[in-house]
């Protein structure tokens, strides 16, 4: 099939991301990937014929992605569409799982797996196994909240018990579900324990990444959540050393935002790119285990870097969310600078430019280690060095807890040049380094 400038995708997967499935696409090497995404976390959750915790969409081939390249995609736009949503911190209801409640849902009383539900009512108990009528829920809410947003989606204020419970009644129309989406609403549950709050929205991507070398639940692709697989009693079970075949694509990195680009690497051909877990807003972390779902449009445009073989994503954030010591060095900084090398016999400064290297791992001590390393091995330096770095030109920042970080700093374009990125990182951001 020949490649479009434009792929259009409204399909999704049933949460496993499988390198042995057909890809929508192709796309074009430099064009665009427009997709109606579904809510993430919570919709899925409670939806147990999805797989994966998540329903993100089906993976596009990038033409020229080859193994052992990257793919840099750039977030050109992000737009809410859901009305209103709900979520909170979660509790697992025992006794209506094997080993993993986000991946391997059973009913309690017919003992069906991946069972098909029905919504009966609203609450916490609406839905039902299909086949015996159970309340099937694999998560409850310990503290939850429904929040509305503005026509222009600048703000969400969380609602009392009568908002929730309307919204609740028509749940697929307030989070303006994707019509191929399976999930159940999570609005339908009507959590209130928070009313009257306001946030300030500003989206992004909790899902954004290319497809894992092996079969992998989409929420478990990711070096904290894929813990949860290793030697688990169900069919995605891997070992220690079949998880590193992941590609970190589910990173709940706020910074994954409008303007930004994530430079992700090709463990499979065509790269397979794919989408979901949009959310309104999140403080770095996403301490509660979750923030707002919420369906939404998305324009991404991809560009295959040939050779660049990558472990793990590279991030180049927005401007303003880079970390103070990373920020680009202004010619006035410069200039004084170089007055103070002059005095000490430093004859030339150093070049350099932002960059953000994401680690993963089973607690956030092991993620920081793991950055720090991919830093290193795709840099060929080592990890002192790193570590020095992003001490005095960077920061080390939580993408998640339990097991995301960034490990941002400025980078010389001597290092960049080896890589093949110089340009690309200059380009992002240009206007900053020429003020």
């Amino acid at each position: 099939m020949a490649a479009e400038q434009t792929v259009y995708v409204n399909e999704f997967t049933d949460g496993i991301l499988d390198p042995e499935k057909e890809m929508l696409g192709p796309v074009k090497d430099g064009g665009h990937i427009i997709a109606n995404t579904t809510p993430g976390c919570w919709g899925p959750m409670i939806t147990p014929c999805i797989r994966g915790g998540h329903e993100v969409t089906k993976p596009v081939y990038v033409e020229g992605a080859e193994v052992g390249d990257a793919v840099a995609i750039r977030i050109k736009s992000i737009q809410i569409t859901s009305i209103a949503t709900s979520s909170g911190n979660d509790k697992p209801m025992e006794g209506r799982f094997l080993g993993d409640p986000f991946v391997a849902v059973k009913c309690p009383n017919c003992g069906t797996l991946y069972p098909d539900t029905n919504i009966v009512g609203t609450g916490p108990e609406a839905i039902r196994c299909a086949s015996c009528g159970e309340d099937v829920t694999p998560f409850v809410f310990t503290n939850g909240y429904t929040m509305a947003f503005d026509s222009s989606r600048n703000v969400g204020v969380t609602l009392p018990k009568e908002a929730a419970e309307e919204i609740a009644k028509d749940g697929r129309s307030y989070m303006a579900t994707p019509e191929k989406s399976v999930q159940n609403p999570i609005v339908t549950f009507a959590p209130h324990d928070l009313v009257g709050t306001v946030a300030r929205v500003r989206p992004f991507l909790g899902q954004l990444g290319t497809t894992p070398s092996r079969p992998m639940p989409d929420s478990h692709n990711a070096g904290d959540f894929g813990q949860f697989l290793i030697e688990a009693p169900h069919d995605y079970a891997v070992t220690k050393e079949e998880l590193e075949q992941r590609t970190d694509g589910h990173m709940d990195i706020n910074r994954v935002r409008e303007g930004a680009i994530l430079i992700c690497p090709v463990k499979v051909t065509g790269g397979g790119v794919y989408i979901g877990d949009m959310h309104a807003m999140q403080g770095d972390g996403e301490i509660a285990g979750h923030t707002t779902d919420v369906s939404g449009i998305v324009n991404l445009q991809v560009k295959v870097i040939k050779g660049l073989t990558l472990e793990g994503p590279i991030l180049l954030p927005v401007f303003e969310d880079l970390p103070y010591l990373a920020r680009p060095i202004t010619k006035k900084e410069k200039e004084t600078a170089l007055n103070v090398g002059k005095q000490w016999g430093v004859r030339q400064l150093e070049e350099s430019l932002p960059i953000s290297f994401i680690g993963t791992g089973a607690n956030l001590n092991d993620a920081t280690v793991n950055g720090l390393q991919r830093a290193a091995d795709i840099l060929n330096i080592t990890v002192p060095e790193v570590m020095n770095r992003a001490t005095v030109t960077g920061s080390i920042e939580i993408g998640r807890h339990p097991g995301v970080v960034t490990v941002t700093f400025l980078c010389p374009t001597k290092y960049l040049d080896s890589i093949g990125l110089t340009e690309l990182v200059r380009d992002h951001y240009r206007d900053f380094t020429e003020s």
